[in-house]
C-alpha cells in the first residue's frame, strides 16, 4: 500500500479545493489533473468564496466494501463514498453556509475541511465500460458527485436529486466533461481553433496575424492571438497570450499547442522559453495555407532552461 502523498503547502494554497490524495490504487496522472480541475470548479459553481480541502482515497473494491460495511452496514462495494465534515441545515448547501465552513478550518490545509471521499478505481473502470464512455469521464463524475455530497447535496428525495443533478451537470459542463467523451481534443480541432484565433489578431504594424490554441492536460483549450503595440517591445505573441490566459485560469500542464499564420511560423525564442516553463515535452503544430508541420518543444529548444534547472 502506498503512503499518502506529502502535501506541498505552497501549491495547495494556489488551489481552491485542496485535495489530499491517498493513492492505494494507481491511476493515470492525467486523470488526477482532470479531477483536480473539476474539484476547483465545484467551489466556483457553488459560489464558495473560501479555500476548502478534501481527502480523496483511490482504492480497490475490497477496501471500499469494508468501509461500506463498517460505517453503513452494507456488505458490498460501491463506486464512491462520501463522509461530510459539515452538518448543513436542511435544504442548505455550502454556498450559503460560509460561517459553518469557517468553523471547519483546518491548520494542516489552511482551509475549511469538507470531508473524506473514497473512490473504487475498479468500480470506476467497470462503470465506464458499462456506460460506454471514458474512464476519465467516469472518474471526474465520481469526484464531482462526491464533492457535491460534501457540499450538502443529496439524492434521497426526488426534488433533492434533481437539484443535485443540476449542480453536477453545471460543474461537468464548466469542466468541459461530456457524457460522450473526455478524450483530448484532436489535432484538427486545435488547428481549426488556432486559425479562428488568428482572425482576432491585433497586428496593425506588422500585418502578420498569428493565432494559437493550447490544450491543457485537464481538457481545457485556451486560444490567443498576437497583440501588437506602438511601443514595439510591448508586443505579445499569440503563444504567450494563450499561455498567460491558461495560467490565469489555473492550468499548469499542457500537451500540445497549434499555431496558425500566413506562412510557416515556429514560436519565437521568448515563446519557446515561456512554453518550456510549463510543458517541456509539448507537441508543437504549425499550420499555414493547407500545410501542417509538427515538432516537439525539445527539438525547438534543446537543453532548455526551466524549473528543473533551479
Amino acid at each position: 500500500m502506498n503512503q499518502p502523498e506529502t502535501l506541498n503547502n505552497r501549491e495547495m494554497r494556489q488551489r481552491k479545493v485542496l485535495i489530499d490524495w491517498d493513492i492505494r490504487y494507481e491511476v493515470d496522472a492525467t486523470l488526477r489533473e482532470r479531477m483536480q480541475a473539476a474539484a476547483d470548479l465545484c467551489l466556483q459553481c457553488e459560489q464558495v468564496r473560501i479555500p476548502c480541502a478534501v481527502t480523496v482515497c483511490l482504492c480497490d473494491d475490497d477496501t471500499i466494501a469494508e468501509i461500506n460495511s463498517r460505517y453503513r452496514g452494507i456488505d458490498r462495494s460501491t463506486d464512491v463514498l462520501s463522509f461530510p465534515s459539515v452538518n448543513y441545515p436542511e435544504k442548505l448547501t455550502a454556498g450559503s453556509c460560509e460561517i459553518l465552513l469557517k468553523q471547519e478550518y483546518d491548520d494542516q490545509y489552511d482551509a475549511a475541511f469538507l470531508g473524506d471521499l473514497f473512490i473504487s478505481v475498479p468500480h470506476m473502470k467497470a462503470q465506464a465500460r458499462e456506460y460506454g464512455h471514458t474512464e476519465t469521464r467516469e472518474g471526474v463524475y465520481l469526484l464531482v458527485h462526491g464533492i457535491c455530497h460534501l457540499m450538502g447535496y443529496d439524492h434521497i428525495e426526488d426534488s433533492d436529486k434533481e437539484r443535485m443533478r443540476r449542480m453536477e451537470e453545471k460543474i461537468l459542463s464548466a469542466a468541459s466533461v461530456t457524457r460522450e467523451s473526455t478524450e483530448a481534443a484532436d489535432d484538427q480541432e486545435l488547428l481549426s481553433m488556432a486559425r479562428e484565433a488568428m482572425l482576432q489578431s491585433y497586428s496593425p504594424y506588422s500585418s502578420y496575424p498569428v493565432g494559437a490554441a493550447l490544450h491543457s492536460r485537464d481538457g481545457r483549450i485556451f486560444t490567443g492571438c498576437n497583440v501588437e503595440n506602438a511601443s514595439f517591445g510591448l508586443t505579445n505573441c499569440a503563444e504567450r497570450t494563450a499561455v498567460f490566459k491558461a495560467v490565469s485560469e489555473g492550468a499548469r500542464s499542457f500537451d500540445v499547442i497549434a499555431i496558425a499564420a500566413r506562412t510557416k511560423a515556429w514560436p519565437c525564442g521568448a515563446c519557446r522559453q515561456v512554453l518550456n516553463e510549463f510543458a517541456p515535452e509539448l507537441r508543437v503544430l504549425v499550420t499555414w495555407d493547407d500545410h501542417v508541420e509538427e515538432k516537439t518543444l525539445a527539438e525547438l529548444l534543446p537543453e532548455g532552461f526551466g524549473p528543473h534547472s533551479m
